[in-house]
């Protein structure tokens, strides 16, 4: 009996010493807590970098895909209407009546590096735009919707759909590009990230007061304060919101004007979604 009652006060005694308090418990979910609250945010920020090097990967395979078609017509650029462009990202341009012989722009397979990733799902919803038109010997109708800081763009009308989330820089190339590189003009931008599959930024009109409204179509806030952009060199780097206000986006871009800081810009002009971005 006595080997009995102390064996059994023993157990009782290892499994009270064994179990968590109340306390404890919320101590320990407390410490798990505080250490997520720490750890998402840096795993989110590192997942949104390497997004961006994706982003950049794929604007350099533009490169390649626009100088593969400058080499092929006489070191000149397309000259992108806005009914001709997004035939352009896609590759091929559907006329009507023969849908198995597309009219080809360029011979690279696009669609994988149609989209930054940080802006891969199209906006919910038809599409609104509508164009038709005859191009290259054929009619067309084309149905599209634009995107967002986000989302992406799309064509789902001729099939098979498509989607991207860069955008052209609308100023037209008509000189060969050797005669840009030649007079110090290597700086265009030629594709960035945009909401749109085309655009223009002109130096003179003001900041979108709210972020995608507006005729800025590149400023947008997909990278932190910054978008990337392929120049008419072929390099690529990011661009700060308003370092695009410096950029020399065609032959008239004025680079010094009222929204740069050699322009006399103060940080209180901008709208109140870009005061925290880096000053140029």
């Amino acid at each position: 009996m006595l080997y009995y009652s102390l064996n059994n006060r023993f157990h009782q005694s290892r499994c009270t010493r064994s179990a968590f308090t109340l306390i404890e418990l919320l101590v320990v979910i407390s410490i798990i807590a505080l250490l997520m609250a720490i750890l998402v945010p840096t795993f989110q920020r590192v997942r949104n970098q390497a997004r961006a090097v994706i982003c950049q990967s794929n604007l350099r395979q533009w490169g390649t895909v626009l100088a593969l078609y400058a080499d092929e017509h006489e070191g000149r650029l397309p000259i992108l209407s806005s009914s001709t462009v997004l035939w352009f990202f896609r590759g091929s341009w559907l006329p009507k009546g023969d849908p198995n012989r597309p009219l080809i722009f360029q011979k690279v397979v696009t669609r994988g590096i149609a989209c930054c990733p940080m802006a891969v799902k199209v906006r919910p919803g038809p599409a609104s735009g509508v164009s038709r038109g005859r191009h290259l010997g054929g009619s067309y109708e084309m149905r599209s919707g634009t995107g967002s800081t986000f989302e992406a763009w799309k064509i789902t009308i001729p099939s098979p759909q498509f989607r991207g989330s860069y955008g052209f820089n609308n100023t037209a190339f008509p000189k060969r590009i050797d005669t840009y590189l030649s007079s110090g003009q290597a700086n265009i931008p030629v594709i960035l990230d945009s909401p749109e599959d085309s655009g223009r930024h002109i130096n003179t009109d003001p900041p979108p007061r709210r972020e995608g409204h507006g005729l800025q179509f590149f400023c947008i806030n997909r990278h932190n304060g910054y978008v990337n952009s392929l120049f008419l060199d072929w390099s690529v780097r990011r661009v700060g919101l308003k370092e695009l206000w410096t950029l020399k986006w065609d032959d008239e871009s004025v680079t010094t004007g009222p929204w740069t800081k050699a322009g006399g810009v103060l940080p209180e002009y901008w709208p109140y979604w870009m005061r925290k971005f880096k000053d140029y």
